[in-house]
């Protein structure tokens, strides 16, 4: 069952019954595929292939179509305009509202809502998304995993009276707004440093200094030449004396998890013996950490001295190169770095080929202007960021207090 309740924890005026009592249940089907007739007939019909489309409110449209003819000759049926649905197979939990009818194939279950005197269509979809863990946990399989029909049929939900579901709805649909509103904001922010890089760092946009334009010639540089090339290591792992130091020792998995171009922590740390008596290289702070394996072109910038795992090529640059421009620079040529490299069970760029890549360089002076730019941009980027996450988490903590009764919304007497 979704989240189980305790009927006495439940507020008086509120009702604890089968889903299936309050919304009508409907599954789907996917039309004969020998039949070109049944495909391709302007009704959007929501499939796996949707998955990315989903928990995001409505969903607009379809990567397939299908015919009244595969209507009429499946089980397929159209479904009317505000019916959710839910995946039970692969992106189990996941949900969205019908913005438009539209058909849904087997992998999931769909409800009519009257949104009227019974259910709206929005609390129940917003009590699906607060449940999604306990349906993930759900679904059994070995191969796919799935959630079997026989569980909806015992869903029970907890519902107030529908004004109240409604004046839910419409709380938690201002919070979606501005959720929405940031995340267009974080696009069009990372669209615009992607645009900005394309052309800084190729040299077709020269930035001002001093009020005239740049105008050193730009030339060809290998990364050997942008300063001091190390490769990271990692201390035996079974002597206790090498670890739960004081040197931070980064990993891929740290690198990934960052939400900015620095790292000054690491998920695990090693002692000066352990730094002693292996390949680990202590590295000086303001140094670039490329990762070289696996997750080929993730990077950071040390703000501390630290260590690295063998997954790491290591620049310290020279006096003629500006770390945080290696960074953008490398991350605008990540193709580059994937080409040079090589490997069967995963991908792999040796230290030769890394110090051997050669790309286009301005001077220092210029290096460090176009760095400053990009970095106001991810400056924005950042901040919208942490708007979007703390949109998101209030939301979900908003939700478990509405959707459970534990706080209640005043409506207007009938």
């Amino acid at each position: 069952m979704a989240r189980k309740i305790d009927p006495a924890s439940i507020p008086k005026d509120w009702k604890y019954d089968l889903l299936d009592n309050f919304a009508v249940r409907c599954s789907g089907h996917t039309p004969s595929q020998s039949h070109p007739e049944y495909w391709d007939g302007g009704i959007k019909w929501i499939s796996l292939a949707d998955s990315n489309r989903l928990d995001k409110g409505y969903i607009f449209t379809t990567s397939k179509e299908i015919s009244e003819k595969g209507v009429k000759n499946s089980s397929a049926v159209l479904l009317p305009a505000e019916t959710v649905v839910l995946s039970r197979d692969a992106g189990i939990g996941k949900s969205a509202i019908m913005y438009e009818p539209m058909a849904v194939s087997q992998h999931f279950i769909a409800w009519k809502c009257d949104n009227k005197q019974k259910l709206n269509s929005w609390f129940l979809y917003n009590w699906l998304q607060i449940n999604k863990v306990e349906f993930e946990r759900q679904a059994v399989g070995s191969t796919i995993k799935t959630i079997g029909l026989p569980y909806f049929k015992k869903l029970k939900i907890a519902l107030p009276p529908y004004k109240e579901q409604d004046k839910i709805a419409q709380i938690l649909s201002t919070w979606d707004q501005a959720i929405s509103t940031t995340e267009k904001l974080l696009e069009n922010s990372q669209k615009q440093k992607k645009a900005l890089m394309q052309q800084l760092l190729t040299g077709k946009k020269r930035l001002l200094d001093e009020q005239k334009s740049f105008c050193d010639p730009w030339v060809n540089s290998k990364i050997r030449d942008m300063g001091k090339i190390t490769s990271g290591g990692t201390p035996d792992t079974e002597n206790l004396d090498y670890w739960n130091g004081t040197v931070p020792w980064l990993t891929p998995t740290d690198v990934t998890a960052l939400k900015s171009a620095y790292v000054s922590s690491t998920s695990r740390k090693i002692t000066e013996l352990g730094v002693n008596e292996s390949s680990a290289t202590l590295l000086p702070k303001e140094s670039l950490m490329v990762c070289t394996r696996a997750t080929i072109g993730s990077m950071a910038i040390s703000t501390v001295e630290m260590c690295t795992n063998q997954g790491f090529k290591n620049i310290t640059p020279n006096k003629n190169f500006e770390v945080k421009f290696i960074y953008y620079l490398l991350s605008f040529n990540i193709k580059e770095l994937l080409r040079k490299s090589s490997g069967s069970t995963f991908l792999e760029l040796s230290k030769k080929d890394f110090e051997n890549i050669e790309l286009f360089c301005p001077a220092i002076k210029e290096q460090r202007k176009i760095a400053e730019v990009l970095s106001v941009v991810d400056q924005e980027t950042e901040t919208l960021q942490k708007k979007l996450d703390c949109l998101k988490r209030e939301k979900k903590a908003l939700m478990q207090q509405l959707l459970t009764g534990k706080k209640r919304v005043k409506v207007a007497a009938s």
